[in-house]
């Protein structure tokens, strides 16, 4: 049992780098696609619990390195526990990508929206506001994870790679 988490925090930690360095290296305006690709990964190889707690180290060094507002670790923590809790139910990858996108595109957007005016003293606006931002940047990167993953299904190597963490 104690292996197995030790492994389990291994690699979260070492995709929580990825994520921080993927997500500081190739970046778009307004848009952290590789910090969803990264969620997605660790939603099938980690689970809600572990790939939670990717999101939120990946978002704090986000925080801290870079000078992202809050919405780096708001933005990807709930798309990240919702990702991995839908794959866990069902064992299917659609449902990881459907997690991330409602649950950063769509939940973490709205979350986001009265820390941004406590924290940063947002104007009034609309509690959708961060909407349209945060739906294309999970869809992407929730895309591009899933195609790595059935990429790596295909090739019968995912379900080996999963069974070296669970043992």
């Amino acid at each position: 049992m104690k292996k197995e988490i030790f492994k389990k925090q291994i690699f979260t930690a070492v995709l929580a780098s990825m994520g921080y360095i993927l997500s500081t290296f190739v970046s778009f305006p307004r848009m952290a696609p590789f910090q969803h690709f990264i969620n997605v990964i660790a939603a099938v190889f980690l689970g809600p619990f572990w790939g939670f707690s990717c999101a939120l180290m990946t978002g704090l060094m986000r925080m801290t390195l870079n000078g992202c507002t809050i919405l780096a670790v708001i933005g990807a923590v709930v798309g990240a526990f919702l990702s991995g809790l839908l794959y866990k139910i069902s064992n299917k990858l659609i449902f990881a990508v459907v997690g991330e996108v409602i649950g950063t595109g769509v939940l973490s957007a709205i979350i986001a929206y009265p820390f941004m005016r406590i924290f940063y003293g947002l104007p009034d606006m609309s509690i959708f506001t961060y909407v349209p931002f945060f739906i294309p940047s999970s869809f992407m990167g929730a895309v591009l994870g899933y195609a790595l993953l059935k990429t790596l299904d295909r090739s019968n190597v995912l379900l080996s790679l999963k069974s070296l963490l669970d043992n």
